[in-house]
């Protein structure tokens, strides 16, 4: 009996065995690299398995006939397959595909630095530019510790990888800021209009940027203002040399919110303390309002902004052409931009942007030539001083009109496109002693562009574009591709290629004759290395620019003569910014190698230009005391010697000569406070601490010299050594103390 037992039992284990099924195989991905950890199971059956390190996989089942294999992984799609197990082995070759995501894809940079709350860790934020010492809250300064940026004391602007001011556009909530600089005063570069504050994402390309934006030969300065507001608020801010007030009004079903702030701006008393090269009989003064709305939809909203400024100044310098003599430059600006937009996304797949805006600017400037005590020159039959003394008011508006329509796919995979117009005027009205005349100059410009956004897999993505461009001023029309591809090579580190053409129309203030021009053209040819964390920034770059069709202008640099000009730059950058190391303290380094060579405008050989310096470089450190509530800034910012014109040179030595070493030291203090029940900052910031002599270019006589029979020269450099700013800022209804604090950590 026992034995018949055993014979039983040995049978029905045959049985089983002989009616088992083995699966078995590899689970890899699309590029055939193995993937561990993926569970496989059969459904509705409690067989499966874990695949191990080089993706292989193997177990048995009792089941027969066809089964659903279901295969899952993190960060990969889930994979079904039907297998029949009426066989005694199954072999299975399995392709996982990746799932895309926003938290582990890599990101297309399109050569730019973000600052923003979102997502991903920023470069800047709105603090950052506020706290950075020697920027003085200007958004355009604070840039200019970033790599690629000139450091042009003379004259506002971006100068951008050895472009012109001329060649960066600056973009506000999809549309461009016709003058986002207060206008020119000679010899001094002006701030930027905008506080930082009004902007919650700021995206700075220093070229390869997106086809979506164009007319712009080197760089895009992107800002995206604020949605609607936490929380109502009233903020003031006050120091000797300005007081404003505003207010934030959110609707209590929070769905919309408006606002309004006024800022009135002297700086009598300032250049009263602080002496100043130029004689300034009008101090720098201005008055500026903005009107804000905002309503939220259920999936959309619609953004109103609104600005004016109105601004004068009156300075007189000592003439170099005459001894005794001075010229008088009084400038009245009055300034306006408004901006409405609509975001709606329709469904899950679709977003639509629409914006439209309006620029106006008129600039009513007076120059004088002066005698000693201040009166006007009469005619003195010498055309030099004659045309020293004149009048001119410059008008200019711009209206823009832009949609886009974003669609979504499987991933982070998307397409866009859409389309822009601009209307540019500008008329010019000068008056001579000799008379008067007027120069009004028109531009109608239209834009179609293409974008996509196509993730080949978690670590390659690729951006291609191109866009078309027409402008009625040129009669010419332009087709401009434009692409990215970046790949991730570690955890949060990556390398990225950027390609692309860019356009842009000549100055229209150069078109007063003749505009039968070409499109000026840079091509862009740009190779990054990036890591990105909350902690650490590294950034590398090595970039080539080709430009081509460059404007050509008259010996007098008045009119254009043609567009055959043509110039390159090339170079390597390198940023690190570390906020970890040491608790507490947050800075960064930068450094520019910049070779640069044009001929363009009324340049009589192929030469470096005076707003490219070879060598830039900054150290920004911010060090912030919680318990303190106290926080110290320092920037040091140096540069090479920029070439100027001399005109002892013969022109085969054009822009030869180099200005000194450029060097600034600038501390800055910020103590956060309360006062009853505001929440205060309190600002003292010093400017080239260590009054170093700081040389922007020379300015030369067209008549006097001396005794070795060389034209007498004047350095240029900024109106004090050593510049000041003490200021509280006061905001109640949201408590900001925690919001102060992890911007300054």
């Amino acid at each position: 009996m026992f034995r018949r037992y055993i014979l039983v039992i040995f049978l029905f284990f045959s049985f089983i065995s002989f009616s088992q099924t083995t699966v078995e195989g590899f689970v890899e991905d699309k590029r055939g690299n193995p993937i561990p950890s993926a569970t496989l199971s059969l459904k509705d059956s409690y067989d499966g398995t874990v695949s191990d390190s080089s993706g292989y996989f193997s177990f048995t089942t009792t089941e027969k006939g066809d089964f659903m294999l279901q295969v899952n992984c993190t960060g990969y799609k889930p994979f079904e397959q039907n297998v029949n197990l009426d066989n005694a082995k199954v072999t299975l070759q399995i392709s996982l595909k990746e799932i895309i995501n926003e938290l582990a894809a890599v990101t297309i940079t399109a050569g730019s630095f973000e600052a923003n709350d979102k997502k991903r860790a920023a470069i800047l934020k709105p603090l950052d530019i506020v706290t950075t010492a020697g920027s003085n809250a200007d958004i355009s300064a604070t840039l200019q510790t970033l790599p690629g940026a000139q450091r042009v004391g003379e004259s506002e602007g971006l100068f951008i990888r050895g472009g012109s001011a001329e060649e960066s556009k600056i973009i506000i909530d999809g549309t461009v800021v016709n003058k986002f600089f207060f206008s020119s005063v000679p010899g001094i570069a002006q701030r930027g209009r905008f506080s930082p504050f009004l902007f919650n994402s700021t995206a700075f390309s220093t070229g390869g940027y997106s086809a979506l934006y164009g007319q712009a030969l080197s760089a895009v300065l992107n800002l995206e203002s604020i949605d609607l507001p936490e929380k109502s608020e009233v903020q003031a801010g006050i120091s000797p040399i300005f007081g404003s007030i505003g207010f934030q009004k959110l609707a209590k079903s929070k769905k919309f919110s408006w606002g309004s702030s006024y800022s009135y701006s002297n700086l009598a008393l300032y250049m009263a303390v602080v002496p100043q090269q130029q004689e300034f009989f009008h101090a720098p003064e201005s008055n500026n309002v903005d009107i804000n709305f905002r309503y939220k939809m259920k999936k959309g909203i619609v953004k109103f902004y609104s600005y004016y400024n109105n601004s004068s100044i009156g300075l007189r310098s000592a003439s170099m052409d005459s001894i005794g003599l001075k010229n008088m430059f009084v400038l009245h600006n009055s300034n306006f931009f408004a901006n409405i937009s609509w975001k709606q996304l329709y469904g899950q797949k679709w977003k639509q942007y629409t914006v439209a805006s309006f620029s106006y600017n008129k600039d009513k400037i007076r120059s004088e030539m002066q005698s000693n005590d201040n009166g006007r020159l009469p005619i003195t039959g010498i055309s030099l001083f004659d045309f020293g003394t004149f009048n001119i008011q410059a008008t200019e508006t711009m209206s823009q009109l832009r949609t886009v329509l974003d669609r979504k796919f499987s991933g982070l995979n998307a397409i866009r496109f859409g389309g822009e117009v601009w209307f540019n005027k500008n008329i010019s009205n000068y008056s001579f002693y000799t008379g008067d005349f007027s120069v009004p100059i028109q531009e109608t410009y239209s834009a179609a562009f293409v974008e996509a956004d196509v993730f080949l897999s978690n670590k390659l993505a690729f951006r291609p574009g191109f866009r078309y461009e027409y402008s009625d001023l040129t009669a010419k029309a332009n087709i401009a591709p434009r692409a990215s591809i970046s790949y991730q090579v570690a955890k949060k580190s990556q390398l990225s290629f950027d390609y692309g053409i860019f356009y842009q129309t000549p100055d229209r203030k150069y078109m007063t004759q003749n505009s039968d021009f070409n499109y000026m053209r840079a091509d862009h040819y740009i190779f990054t290395y990036q890591h990105n964390s909350p902690e650490y920034t590294l950034r590398g770059q090595i970039y080539y620019k080709d430009y081509r069709n460059l404007l050509k202008t008259d010996v007098g640099n008045r009119n254009a003569e043609s567009t055959d000009g043509y110039g390159y730059s090339k170079g390597f950058e390198i940023f690190w910014r570390d906020r970890k190391s040491i608790k507490g303290l947050d800075y960064w380094i930068s450094y520019s190698y910049l070779d640069t060579k044009r001929d363009y405008l009324n340049f009589p050989i192929y030469a470096q230009p005076t707003f490219s310096a070879s060598h830039t470089g900054s150290i920004v450190i911010k060090k912030f005391w919680v318990k303190r509530m106290f926080g110290v800034n320092w920037s040091f910012n140096w540069a090479t010697g920029r070439p100027y014109y001399n005109p002892n040179k013969p022109s085969t030595e054009y822009l030869s000569d180099r200005t000194p070493f450029y060097s600034s030291n600038n501390f800055s203090f910020n103590w956060i406070t309360s006062i009853k029940k505001a929440q205060t900052v309190v600002v003292v910031g010093i400017n080239n601490i260590f009054a170093q002599k700081q040389v922007f270019s020379y300015t030369y006589s067209n008549l006097l010299k001396d005794d070795a029979g060389q034209f007498v020269r004047q350095e240029l450099g900024p109106p004090a050594k050593t510049s000041f700013f003490i200021g509280m800022f006061m905001s109640l209804g949201k408590d900001r103390t925690q919001d102060n604090i992890n911007n300054n950590l």
